[in-house]
């Protein structure tokens, strides 16, 4: 009997997936487990295993086409079955809701669509938006799965009645290029990343509100324990350290720890309510081609520097080959954006939903201060809290950083 090679859901917001590569080709045999392709989602790039052992046939789907969730990309028949065996039909891939419905963020995604009275069925951010805006949703047509209501019907509605409200809409969609010459500039294409990071940056700008805490750190001593530990550090057979610490690491370590201090900052908004979480899993940028990604680090209050700092090169690998998996980038409380390595001083980060805050860190950079009446040259590092104010008021989120400068300039506190 032959078994169904079904093309997975891998991510909570997936609803169809591209076929990057195949490792096998019609009439191969493969063991259950082995690799059989690749895909490659908004958010990353994996290897499907093979459900069975056998015969592989009938592939439908070809290098660098999508397909639906859930559709067969292939068979894997007993040796001997397959050329009995017609070949099935083609799936042809249901339409894809808009993208910007489909970057909604984590706490709306997971959540089922509601049935409403009347049978009308939306996705929780078009029922949120619907009420931002003053729609019924009996007077929207939905354009998702089984006339289900999306944000993007929401917002066609709310712009046909001639609303004046703000709208959380999508990046402009005009052809910037007729504002230039022909052969001036070089096309490129947008990716499922990038245009992933559009929409919901976009997304977050606009219906997330916005404030900003800075605040100077002197790190000397950092700088100094750290040098100390890494020098420390054990050695494996070929004498290299085993680990090496580096500055984002006491940064990961010193915002975990605040957290736990701060819980009132230790936030998600939720709509309706607030989720206050009792770990600090906080979220890392990591710059890969084309984009970003934010792996997560859990429970970080409870880890050490070393084992921060292995796990957090783990990720870091992981992120820039595309092989994360949904459980490693998916949730957190807050972030970290660092941008110290390429010199830059000071920043604004953008929220990236569920979180509440994101922490943008500058450069360490000498400066003379006055110490005693007497100018003295210190290491100082710019750190910019962004807080949801929907969620995070602006006293909790100064005693947030306040909570962070103090671990930050006294390391042996989170070595305790």
């Amino acid at each position: 009997m032959a078994v169904e090679v079904i093309l997975p859901r891998v991510d909570m917001d997936m609803v169809q997936a591209k076929i990057s590569k195949w490792h096998v080709k019609e009439g191969d045999a493969v063991k259950a487990g082995a690799a059989l392709f690749e895909i490659e989602t908004d958010k990353a790039a994996m290897e499907i295993e093979a459900p069975a052992s056998g015969i592989v046939g009938n592939i439908t789907v070809a290098e660098g086409t999508s397909a639906a969730v859930g559709s067969a990309v292939a068979y894997i028949y007993n040796e001997g079955e397959a050329a009995a065996v017609p070949p099935p039909k083609a799936v042809t891939p249901p339409a894809r809701p808009s993208a910007a419905a489909t970057v909604a963020a984590p706490a709306d995604l997971a959540e089922a669509p509601r049935a409403l009275a009347g049978g009308i069925r939306a996705t929780p951010l078009a029922r949120r938006l619907a009420r931002q805006l003053g729609l019924q949703l009996s007077d929207v047509n939905g354009s998702g799965p089984h006339g289900r209501i999306v944000a993007d019907d929401v917002r066609m509605r709310a712009e046909a009645r001639g609303s004046t409200a703000p709208l959380p809409v999508s990046p402009p969609s005009e052809d910037a290029s007729r504002h230039y010459a022909p052969g001036s500039y070089e096309s490129l294409p947008v990716d499922g990343m990038r245009r992933t990071i559009a929409q919901r940056l976009t997304l977050s700008k606009q219906t997330v509100p916005h404030f900003y805490l800075s605040v100077t750190c002197t790190i000397d001593r950092l700088l100094e324990a750290r040098a100390s530990l890494n020098e420390a550090a054990p050695r494996g057979t070929d004498k290299t350290p085993l680990w090496r610490l580096s500055v984002n690491d006491f940064v990961i370590k010193a915002l975990g720890l605040a957290l736990q201090r701060v819980p009132a900052a230790n936030v998600t908004w939720a709509g309706d309510r607030i989720l206050q979480h009792r770990t600090s899993d906080v979220g890392v940028a990591v710059a890969v081609e084309g984009g970003l990604f934010t792996p997560v680090l859990r429970s970080v209050e409870g880890k050490t520097l070393s084992a921060l700092s292995q796990e957090m090169k783990a990720l870091a690998a992981k992120a820039r080959a595309r092989k994360l998996v949904p459980s490693e980038y998916q949730g957190g409380t807050t972030a970290v954006s660092n941008l110290g390595m390429f010199g830059i001083e000071e920043f604004t980060a953008i929220i990236n939903p569920p979180h509440a805050t994101i922490l943008a860190v500058g450069a360490g950079v000498e400066h003379f201060v006055p110490v005693k009446g007497q100018p003295a040259l210190r290491t100082q590092m710019r750190c910019t809290l962004s807080c949801d104010h929907r969620a995070v008021d602006g006293a909790v989120g100064a005693e947030l950083l306040q909570a962070f400068r103090q671990l930050i300039e006294d390391p042996l506190l989170m070595l305790a």
